[in-house]
Parts: C-alpha cells; structure tokens; sequence
C-alpha cells in the first residue's frame, strides 16, 4: 500500500509505506562531517589504548620463553648431577668433578660424558643432557650468567668450578615490576 501525493504539475514528492516516509531518488543522504569527526575519534582512541597492550604481548611471550629454557638447562644440570651421584658417568670423566658431581660447564652437557658401569668401566655409550645451549629470549645471546656451588647465591661472577645454576644476563625488570630477570 504505497501513497502518493502529487504537486500542482503532477509529479510524485512524497511516498510513504505504512506511514514510513521514503526518500525519492533525488534525496541527498550519506554522513555530516561532525558524524566522521566523531567516528575518526573512537577509532583513534580505540587505538592509542590497543597500542601498549601489543607492545607487552611480545615481551611477555619472552618472558615464558625465558622460564622455560631456564627450566630446561635447570633440569639437565639436575640430571646430570643425579646419574653422577647414582654412579650412571664413567668417574675419569667426573674425577675432576671433586664430590660436587656438578658439570663442569654447559658445553659438557652438550657435548655429553661416557656412560659408566657403576662408574668404574666405560661404556662407550655417550650421555648428551642438552642438543644445544638455548638462547637468551631476552639478550638473543646464548650465553648465561653462571653459578658454582661455592658462590654466593646472588653472585655475578662464576667461581668456573661447576656448573650449579644459570639466570639470564639481561639487566631489566620484569612486567610484574618486582623481580630482575638476573633473578630468576
């Protein structure tokens, strides 16, 4: 049910559907500039507020990156340190090892120690704890600040007698706002 009215001349100037009004063909539509000005507005606040959010999601994938390589070389030093006391490495290999039965370095837990019968006899059979020496998420380095037994356990510098803990050698802070990545 379509109404028309027609003016003087006979041509259409209004149509409505239901008593909703319908702009003819001629009408003028689109947006006012104060409509794009506001819109341009909460986009760009939108964004301003998104930007800082982007920039800690890739420093916080660092950060669970860290904890994990860093769990992973704690747990071959772990390792190693228990097939050593259980008897597992040839005790040439680890004579110099004192009672500590700590790697030497993290290069030795790469390239691995003979496997030992008891300790005594040579297997041939070589102990591999770790295939690489990971990457310092935070510094891109693969070097680590390393500790011995016999340091201090908040020393920055490795007595070089065993290998007993790393921690990343990156100075900053972490997102929590508390904690140095040193010292984790």
């Amino acid at each position: 049910m379509v109404k028309q009215r027609r003016n003087k001349t006979g041509f259409v100037t209004d149509r409505s559907i239901f008593g909703r009004r319908i702009r003819s063909a001629n009408s003028e539509s689109g947006f006012t500039l104060f409509e794009l000005i506001i819109t341009l507005l909460v986009i760009s606040i939108l964004a301003v507020g998104a930007i800082p959010i982007a920039r800690n999601v890739n420093r916080r994938d660092k950060e669970i990156e860290l904890k994990r390589t860093l769990r992973e070389i704690r747990r071959a030093i772990d390792i190693y340190h228990r097939d050593c006391q259980e008897g597992k490495l040839y005790a040439a290999e680890t004579n110099k090892l004192k009672s500590s039965c700590y790697p030497e370095s993290l290069e030795k837990l790469v390239e691995g120690v003979q496997k030992g019968n008891m300790g005594i006899t040579p297997t041939g059979e070589m102990l591999r704890y770790l295939r690489r020496i990971p990457v310092d998420p935070m510094t891109g380095r693969a070097e680590w600040g390393k500790r011995s037994v016999q340091d201090e356990p908040n020393s920055t510098s490795w007595g070089e007698e065993n290998l007993y803990d790393v921690y990343s050698l990156h100075p900053g802070l972490a997102l929590d706002g508390k904690t140095y990545y040193r010292n984790w």
